[in-house]
Parts: C-alpha cells; sequence; structure tokens
C-alpha cells in the first residue's frame, strides 16, 4: 500500500475510530448526552474537514452520507451499552458473580465492536476514493499531525 493511501485512510479512520469508540465507551457523549448532539458534533467536524479540503458538491454529499451511516451505526450500540453495564453491576452486586456469563457478555461486545470497526475501515476506504490524490495528501499531512501528539 502507498504512503498516500495508508496516509488518507488513517485521516479517514480518525473519524470512524472515534465514532467506534464512543459506541462502546461513551467517548465525548458518555453520560447521558443527547444523541442528536453527538451527530451534530460529528457533522460539525467532518463539514469542517471538508471544507478545509475545498470539497465538491458531490464530494460532501458522498462523504456526509458515509459520516450519517457510520454515525446511525455507533448510536445503535447505544441501549447495548446501557444493557451491558447493568448486566455488569448486577454481577458485581451478586453473591456469586457468573463468570461464564460475563466471560460471554465481553465477547459479545468484542464481536460487535470488531464489526464496527469493519465498517468504519470499509467507510474510511469509501472517503478516500471520493478524495482526490490531493486531498488525501491534505488528509494524510493533518493525520500526521494528530498521530504526533
Amino acid at each position: 500500500m502507498s504512503k498516500i493511501l495508508v496516509a488518507g485512510l488513517t485521516g479517514a479512520l480518525l473519524t470512524a475510530g472515534a465514532l467506534t469508540l464512543t459506541a462502546f465507551h461513551g467517548g465525548p457523549f458518555r453520560h447521558g448526552h443527547d444523541p442528536a448532539e453527538a451527530a451534530a458534533f460529528v457533522t460539525s467536524r467532518v463539514e469542517d474537514a471538508l471544507d478545509d479540503l475545498d470539497a465538491t458538491p458531490a464530494q460532501r454529499t458522498q462523504v456526509l452520507a458515509i459520516k450519517d451511516r457510520m454515525v446511525a451505526e455507533v448510536q445503535s450500540h447505544r441501549d447495548v451499552r446501557q444493557q451491558t453495564h447493568a448486566a455488569f453491576l448486577a454481577e458485581w452486586n451478586a453473591a456469586t458473580p457468573d463468570r461464564a456469563k460475563l466471560h460471554a457478555l465481553v465477547d459479545q461486545r468484542a464481536a460487535e465492536m470488531t464489526a464496527t470497526a469493519h465498517q468504519a475501515v470499509d467507510a474510511a476506504i469509501e472517503v478516500h476514493d471520493a478524495l482526490t490524490p490531493e486531498q488525501r495528501a491534505k488528509v494524510a499531512k493533518k493525520a500526521a499531525r494528530f498521530a504526533g501528539r
């Protein structure tokens, strides 16, 4: 894989990765924040990135549709995350926690996270394909700066 492709994917994955992590940890949207607020935050960040890239109207439409799909995917895990938390708490409070049940919950969540991460990679490749080589180079430069923090 060329350096530009790797860097482009890295940049696109920054947004997708953040979305994925929020599905399983809560990220900046934890503690009961409104899902619409989280979606608006992500939309704002993606629109800012598209502005920086001088994206065409067609690119904007395509990338925002990808973003909408990923936001919906991540937000679909919200109830499951809350149910998992409740199940772990119930087992903690039990006189004898069910080790097998807890391991099964972890395995289930890990499988969900893997599936969502794969969707994020696919979304990043779609974004990569929607951008010009020059735009991908800008994303790669920004991703390199971000990684150096």
